[in-house]
């Protein structure tokens, strides 16, 4: 077996750092001292129940928008402990459709308030439909195991009146 020998470079002295000066003692605790980046006069996003609307530019055809929700999170409200859920909204929309980034700070707003997982799914359900009276609307929320127990929660509205055309299955690709 052979043996290779590598070559190294000795050493330099490191040098100390200069040392930092010292901030003279204060009687006040840390926290109030103000932080060295002021805070904006309005935040560039806040939460909010405000979900926002923009016209169907397709009204006159039945067509699916889905939306992937998969960092809910809420406040059990019994033991004040986290609960995290994956949202799915499937809508078929009429005359108007949510506009994407209220829907983002509508979900955010849960963040810190307590609900059952059926109530925040039929609440997101009831939102939804009093802001754009869509024809159809499913959600479905697959909240994360807590206590060894998974829930899935499924709500749905439908215009009265409304039917979703017939499905069409294809023949597979040759």
């Amino acid at each position: 077996m052979e043996s290779r020998m590598i070559a190294s470079r000795p050493r330099q002295p490191t040098r100390a750092a200069p040392p930092m000066p010292r901030k003279p003692p204060t009687n006040k605790p840390a926290s109030a001292t103000p932080s060295s980046r002021a805070a904006p006069a309005v935040p560039p996003s806040a939460p909010s129940r405000e979900l926002q609307v923009f016209p169907n530019p397709a009204a006159g055809r039945d067509y699916v928008i889905r939306f992937d929700v998969p960092e809910f999170t809420c406040l059990c409200p019994l033991t004040g402990q986290p609960d995290f859920a994956h949202f799915s909204i499937e809508i078929v929309a009429d005359q108007l459709c949510v506009e994407l980034k209220s829907l983002k700070m509508y979900f955010w707003s849960f963040r810190n308030e307590g609900a059952f997982h059926e109530s925040v799914t039929n609440t997101v359900l009831t939102d939804i439909v009093a802001a754009i009276h869509p024809r159809f609307v499913r959600v479905h929320a697959n909240w994360f195991v807590r206590g060894g127990i998974g829930t899935e929660v499924t709500a749905e509205h439908r215009q009265k009146g409304w039917k979703p055309a017939p499905r069409v299955d294809l023949p597979a690709a040759q």
